[in-house]
């Protein structure tokens, strides 16, 4: 039976804490149900964890930071481990949002912070002209990004990886009203949360549910599980999961209106 209209949406992530989010517009504007469920947790490497990587912090000259947790970890593991960063340490982020979250940390007028705007590949451009010496650490989790790892081989960075975090599955099997929900779409926001879909229900087919993915490395993992993907965020028109959202659904509510 074909979709005639998007009613319900499960959103992989935990719900938003503030009063008015972008998701909730997105509700109010097609008259949809949304449910959030945190399909992964994250958890950090422990200090012996770190000293056990034998790879020292200190021993390069800038960080790679893919994300907001990874930032989080990196400064806990400096404070467990009484690490010194040096103010002249550089800091390459992948977006804006990454790069300003830093001043939780730091003085961001006194550091040497730089980001890209959507793809890696712009990040990678900026490196070859900001890091022309040292060796730069890329923060990470225990799932490997390879796209990104490839691309820094390339251009022939030369970078050490570090495990900050480890992303695990949520126990989700107990949950009914999950278990037994008809949705109209599944959002996924990382590779791992596909791999928790599959452990927690084995038996899943996606017949003719839509599937929203964010990043080339959770379109990667979805493909490779067998799934269809409907949309695919971030894009130059959309570079937000909501925004992409918004796009998918006013073009299908629109289409089938004319049939």
């Amino acid at each position: 039976m074909k979709l005639e209209k998007i009613k319900k949406i499960l959103i992989s992530q935990p719900e938003p804490q503030t009063e008015r989010s972008p998701y909730s517009d997105l509700a109010e504007r097609y008259n949809l149900k949304l449910d959030f469920y945190q399909f992964i947790k994250v958890e950090g490497v422990s200090s012996k964890e770190y000293r056990e990587a034998k790879v020292k912090i200190l021993d390069h000259s800038g960080v790679i930071f893919l994300s907001k947790i990874a930032v989080d970890h990196f400064f806990r593991i400096c404070e467990e481990s009484r690490i010194n960063v040096p103010d002249d340490m550089k800091y390459f982020c992948t977006s804006e949002n990454i790069a300003l979250y830093l001043q939780k940390y730091i003085i961001y007028r006194k550091r040497k912070i730089f980001y890209g705007q959507r793809a890696f590949g712009d990040l990678i451009d900026i490196i070859k002209v900001k890091h022309t010496s040292g060796k730069l650490l890329l923060t990470m989790s225990d799932t490997p990004i390879e796209q990104i790892t490839e691309q820094l081989e390339k251009a022939k960075v030369s970078f050490s990886q570090l495990v900050l975090y480890h992303t695990v599955s949520c126990d989700l099997c107990e949950k009914i009203e999950l278990r037994e929900a008809t949705y109209d779409m599944l959002v996924f926001f990382t590779p791992a949360g596909i791999k928790s879909l599959f452990e927690n229900f084995p038996d899943f087919k996606q017949n003719d549910t839509l599937l929203a993915v964010f990043g080339m490395a959770t379109k990667q993992a979805a493909l490779e599980a067998g799934l269809r993907l409907d949309i695919v965020a971030p894009t130059p028109e959309a570079p937000s999961m909501t925004m992409a959202l918004d796009m998918y659904i006013e073009e299908f509510n629109k289409n089938n209106r004319k049939r």
